[in-house]
């Protein structure tokens, strides 16, 4: 089946500067990526393409992004690019609209349904994750802020636009701790927004930040700042760190939050292409599977779309295929694996066998 994709928008400006910086993007990924191959690495690959269920989203929205799934398991609900959340009900009813932002009511292009709007101006939902213990929902704006849906849905409140007296520039992974209810968040670049992302890989931008809001006090603190590229983030189970994706170093990097070793960190996980986001593996063996952003070359095999890391950071398996041009998360949840794409019309589901 074929399918059209919508690149990100942008200003004419940026985009002649990521016409002229992909040389040096082409450059990095190809010196980044032979370093982020671990010699020794030995694990199995499988397919996605066979069996894998495709959730098409309502035209003509895209970019299911991030997916998470509501405290009684429904779901997944996804931010797309018109700056909705919808929620996933089925084959019968397909995916509904569970949240908006103010900007659906006050502007008027972001109210139009059937039009491709601009996500400077409407937002652009990327990472999000539900504290299932009020049921409510986090959503990481790119140009927003961070955001809260209370657990029936509906107008998504704006509860940070800053942290350290430094507006937001480019939110983008998002998780939250189940037993303290923090949100741990991050800006990618403050330098770039965005619809620049590009720049942030190709100039080797040092400039984004690690955050965690505290809903009690409702206070954003800055963790740690001058980093390179933070994209996704999960909370280990016991909330004691944090594993952040950093993408144009080919790595997950481990910060400790609480314990003796708050404050430190280290290298977790050096991965075979660019990661995106990352979630936490359902079930007892625990680890982590993240998205890898890496198109195969014309001709050549499948690209590996996502690995599972393990509790010790090694490369446990492999998933690749052709079904999506960019993958940006993999979520394993009940012998499913649920797929987004920041760029794909739909999202996807995989069932895995018994193992």
């Amino acid at each position: 089946m074929a399918y059209s994709f919508r690149p990100a928008s942008s200003t004419a400006s940026s985009f002649l500067a990521l016409l002229l910086a992909l040389p040096l993007v082409a450059s990095l990924a190809s010196a980044a990526g032979a370093a982020a191959v671990a010699p020794a690495a030995v694990y199995g690959t499988k397919s996605m393409d066979p069996g894998l269920a495709v959730m098409p989203l309502p035209s003509p929205v895209s970019g299911p992004e991030s997916l998470a799934f509501d405290r009684r398991g429904g779901g997944p609900y996804a931010g797309v690019s018109d700056g909705r959340v919808l929620r996933w009900r089925g084959r019968r009813l397909g995916w509904t609209v569970f949240a908006y932002n103010s900007k659906h009511k006050s502007v008027g292009i972001c109210a139009a349904k059937k039009l491709m709007v601009p996500e400077s101006v409407c937002g652009r939902p990327l990472g999000l994750q539900f504290y299932h213990k009020t049921g409510e929902l986090y959503v990481a704006d790119a140009y927003l802020g961070l955001m809260r849906v209370p657990a029936r849905g509906g107008m998504a409140e704006v509860v940070a636009t800053e942290a350290g007296g430094v507006p937001f520039n480019f939110l983008n992974g998002l998780d939250v701790d189940q037993n303290t209810g923090d949100v741990y968040f991050t800006d990618s670049s403050a330098t770039y927004r965005r619809s620049e992302y590009l720049l942030v890989v190709a100039l080797g931008d040092e400039t984004g930040r690690l955050l965690r809001y505290d809903p009690r006090a409702r206070r954003v603190s800055v963790l740690h700042s001058d980093l390179s590229y933070p994209n996704g983030v999960a909370v280990s189970p016991d909330g004691t760190h944090v594993v952040v994706a950093h993408t144009a170093m080919s790595e997950l990097r481990r910060y400790w939050v609480r314990g003796p070793r708050a404050g430190k960190s280290e290298t977790f996980a050096e991965l075979p292409g660019y990661p995106d986001n990352l979630r936490a593996v359902d079930g007892p063996r625990g680890g982590y599977w993240v998205a890898l952003s890496r198109e195969a070359d014309g001709g050549g095999p499948a690209p590996t779309v996502a690995v599972r890391v393990g509790r010790d950071g090694a490369v446990e398996e492999a998933l690749d295929g052709f079904s999506f041009v960019t993958v940006s998360e993999v979520s394993h949840r009940n012998g499913t694996l649920w797929v987004g794409s920041v760029d794909t019309p739909y999202a996807g589901a995989l069932r895995l066998g018994r193992r």
